[in-house]
């Protein structure tokens, strides 16, 4: 049976074509009104997957 991407997880995940997994960062979402805005834009950033959290990316995204 042909494995199927998961689709959430697809949705919050960039690859790119090196095949590097980028993501958004946990609790900087909200509430950063009074927060410095170079923190702020840091927030924005995505970071790269490392370690076991890549190998469980890559397992549920079929790569």
């Amino acid at each position: 049976m042909k494995a199927k991407t998961h689709k959430a997880t697809a949705k919050r995940v960039k690859v790119t074509a090196a095949g590097r997994i980028f993501h958004r960062r946990a609790n900087r979402q909200h509430k950063l009104t009074k927060v410095r805005p170079s923190y702020r834009r840091e927030a924005e950033r995505l970071v790269e997957a490392r370690g076991a959290e890549r190998k469980r990316l890559r397992r549920l995204l079929n790569i």
